[in-house]
């Protein structure tokens, strides 16, 4: 029997990052997160078609579980981040007329948020299924509408979103959003050691 290459490799994998980016740049590390988003996309497409040719097999039920184990939690993360910390401190660094263009985007990407999380809370009941062992598929329309969903929800804030912060916000509030990003993950570090820098 010819070994299959891995569904999931090992950037797909919670805790394995492409770019070394720290809490200390917020931007970037919403930046690279959106990457992970991509990679775990790419992952659902790819075991669609696992699991329509081999089913469900050990390595479909590690793929799934992979997926799911990142949308639990990196991506619901990475959601807050947006909109606890860098929306309200966009909109609180605007004022007039741009104030109010701001909270329209704003408010419609946190409207896409609620509606990946409803399109990803289906695909998960799918997902469970394989991780399980138990034969499943993932339909096209709702796997192309979630991944779909997620391209363009990612182009736009990298399009108008993430350059916006960039040029608004101060080094002060982008720190603060770094220091709340890392506590939102339990990601402290001993007060007496001094930050850690990307290798």
């Amino acid at each position: 029997m010819r070994d299959r290459p891995p569904l999931v490799k090992p950037l797909d994998l919670p805790g394995h990052s492409a770019p070394a980016v720290g809490f200390e740049v917020p931007l970037e590390m919403l930046a690279a997160c959106h990457g992970r988003v991509e990679g775990q996309c790419a992952t659902l497409q790819r075991l669609s078609v696992h699991l329509a040719g081999h089913g469900v097999d050990p390595q479909a039920q590690e793929a799934a579980a992979a997926v799911m184990r990142y949308f639990d939690t990196s991506a619901a993360h990475h959601h807050a981040d947006e909109e606890v910390d860098l929306f309200p401190a966009l909109i609180e660094s605007m004022a007039g007329s741009d104030a109010v263009c701001l909270r329209a985007l704003t408010a419609s990407l946190t409207a896409e948020h609620r509606e990946l999380e409803q399109r990803w809370r289906a695909l998960r009941r799918r997902l469970e299924q394989v991780a399980g062992g138990h034969a499943a598929t993932l339909p096209d329309e709702e796997l192309l509408g979630f991944t779909g969903l997620y391209e363009r929800h990612i182009a736009r804030e990298e399009a108008e979103l993430l350059p916006m912060a960039a040029r608004l916000l101060s080094d002060a509030e982008l720190g603060r959003i770094g220091l709340a990003m890392r506590a939102r993950r339990g990601a402290f570090e001993p007060a007496s050691l001094p930050p850690s820098s990307p290798a």
